[in-house]
């Protein structure tokens, strides 16, 4: 009920004010306009701290600036949005994550914002809003103090790879495109897949039964269930089976427990996908294990994909 009327007042407020650009079926939602921001020396690398009416708290986000930002003060850019896994930080895209490397020749404005230890990119029944914040606040936030435009792609590793294709489907024209890395890409396959989730949330001290308190709420968020919402947006999917491979340490015989799981997730979410008629592209490599070389790997696999997506 608290939740209920917390949205209804969040709905309530957006009707009443002037918002910037918005997503075509996007959440609605307002956000304070004081923001702080450190950059380093190059101006590239811009850290955020975003106050948040949907999260209660301040959020913190990381901006990777395209060369010519500053130089060009009339043009608005593109953003792709870079969503990270469980129990990590949003800062891993960066380091150990190779994000800025990769991303640096492109005219986007990378955005990489937390998203709890275990949020799943979602409003929760009863605690923080990250669906409102990434696509509202955020968003908000972008447009109006870093010049971002209408024209956005996405794109995430694990828990962030879910998000990715949930906020692609349940928010159709908000993403031209989504990438999944080893993600969380059909939580309701089996009894495992549920269990899996319910662990992650758990391991991170939250109320499993707080997420998705029924089972639709579960099919609401899930991406294969999705499936048919995604016809039309380019995805791009990878993943190991968890067994070691070509960028693992070498003399690693320890099979990847997890990366196993969500091996048979991505299988059976390119599958549903393709029967849709998605334009999907697939990597399900094999041999790879849950970590920062393959996600590396795959978003620099991702990105012709992801930018081809955006306007010329």
């Amino acid at each position: 009920m608290v939740r209920a009327l917390t949205l209804f007042l969040i709905l309530l407020l957006a009707a009443c004010t002037t918002a910037g650009p918005s997503a075509p079926t996007g959440p609605t939602g307002t956000t304070s306009t004081t923001t702080s921001a450190t950059a380093d020396p190059s101006g590239r690398v811009v850290d955020l701290v975003l106050p948040s009416t949907a999260l209660g708290r301040d959020a913190q986000v990381r901006l990777l600036l395209p060369d010519g930002w500053a130089a060009q003060p009339d043009r608005r850019w593109p953003v792709l949005y870079l969503l990270s896994g469980c129990c990590g930080s949003h800062l891993g895209w960066t380091s150990p994550g190779q994000a800025d490397r990769l991303t640096r020749d492109l005219d986007v404005i990378v955005a990489m914002p937390e998203g709890g230890l275990a949020g799943f990119y979602t409003d929760w029944a009863e605690g923080p809003a990250w669906e409102t914040f990434h696509l509202v606040e955020l968003r908000e936030a972008l447009e109006r103090d870093y010049r971002a435009g209408g024209d956005r792609v996405v794109a995430g590793y694990s828990m962030g790879g879910f998000g990715a294709l949930s906020y692609t489907a349940r928010h159709p024209g908000f993403f031209r495109a989504a990438a999944s890395f080893s993600g969380v890409v059909h939580t309701t396959g089996t009894d495992d897949s549920r269990a899996l989730v319910r662990r992650i949330v758990t391991q991170a001290d939250l109320d499993p039964a707080a997420l998705w308190p029924a089972d639709a709420d579960w099919a609401a968020h899930n991406p294969h269930d999705l499936a048919d919402a995604l016809r039309g947006v380019p995805v791009y999917l990878s993943c190991g089976d968890g067994a070691p491979g070509p960028l693992d340490s070498p003399g690693n015989e320890v099979v990847d427990a997890l990366e196993a799981e969500l091996w048979a997730e991505n299988l059976a979410t390119t599958a549903r996908l393709t029967e849709a008629g998605a334009q999907v592209t697939a990597d399900l490599y094999g041999p790879g294990t849950h970590t920062w070389p393959y996600w590396d790997r795959a978003l620099e696999n991702a990105l012709p994909i992801l930018t081809a997506a955006l306007p010329g």
